[in-house]
């Protein structure tokens, strides 16, 4: 019997590209996303099952729960990778966008977790794939709330690496940097100039989606906790580490900021 894997946010993207991964492998799988039709069509194409799932509920998380206890008689591999992007100088960013990323990016992934642990534990088996970012990793300055987003996924993550390995529960966290996906369609900002940027980092990036998804694949495989999918993140990521990016990410805000402020005038 082929394993079973539920992807969130898999209607398009790097949802799309990992269902289509483990569907090419043999697995059942589940593309969910918010978008139920876009969900219905994905799944369609890949030969797989499909469900409306609004990461933010706790019914349809429930619902998406007791579908895969009837259907298939559990779960092994949950991949959180629904999430929106944002943007913009810390001061322009207002409550209700910091409520609306938290609530997909952080309370989403929240909510994933706490529906299926005690099915994994119960089962001393199971798998979370938790899709951060390295911008939760960098900090760079003008994506504060994004930033923040994904450190807090990163945080849970390794939190829940210690806390559910003695039961057989092993987690995974993805840290892409800029992927080609469609990521930029959600983004919000008050800065034209940051979401041009971003938008045109995505679009120039020679990282695909399939590139990522073929590498969370093999992370789950090994039971590999951090997952940094770009060769220049695994870079950055370890200079960060050694202290050794402050400069270069001064410049960096430098120009951006310029960018930014001239946008104004």
């Amino acid at each position: 019997m082929a394993d079973r894997v539920l992807v969130t946010g898999a209607a398009s993207g790097l949802g799309r590209a990992i269902a289509a991964r483990y569907a090419t492998a043999g697995w059942r799988v589940l593309v969910s996303d918010v978008d139920a039709e876009a969900a219905v069509r994905a799944a369609a194409e890949i030969d797989a099952s499909a469900i409306g799932l609004d990461v933010t509920a706790e019914t349809d998380w429930a619902d998406a729960r007791d579908w895969c206890e009837r259907e298939w008689g559990g779960l092994d591999v949950l991949v959180n990778n629904a999430g929106v992007g944002a943007g913009g100088r810390f001061e322009k960013i207002g409550t209700a966008d910091w409520d609306w990323i938290w609530e997909i990016n952080v309370k989403g992934v929240v909510l994933g977790a706490r529906t299926f642990v005690p099915d994994f534990k119960a089962r001393g088996s199971g798998h979370l794939v938790n899709v951060a970012s390295l911008a939760g990793i960098m900090n760079l300055p003008g994506m504060s709330s994004y930033n923040v987003s994904k450190a807090a996924v990163i945080a849970l993550s390794d939190t829940l690496r210690l806390e559910l390995e003695p039961y057989g529960v092993h987690t995974t966290v993805v840290c892409p940097a800029f992927v080609r996906t469609n990521l930029g369609d959600r983004l919000r900002s008050p800065d034209p100039a940051l979401a041009t940027l971003m938008d045109r980092l995505m679009t120039s990036s020679k990282v695909t989606a399939e590139n990522v998804a073929d590498q969370v694949f093999d992370a789950v495989a090994r039971k590999k906790f951090l997952l940094l999918t770009h060769p220049d993140g695994r870079r950055s990521a370890l200079l960060k580490r050694l202290g050794l990016t402050d400069g270069q990410v001064r410049k960096y805000w430098t120009r951006l900021r310029a960018a930014v402020e001239k946008g104004e005038r």
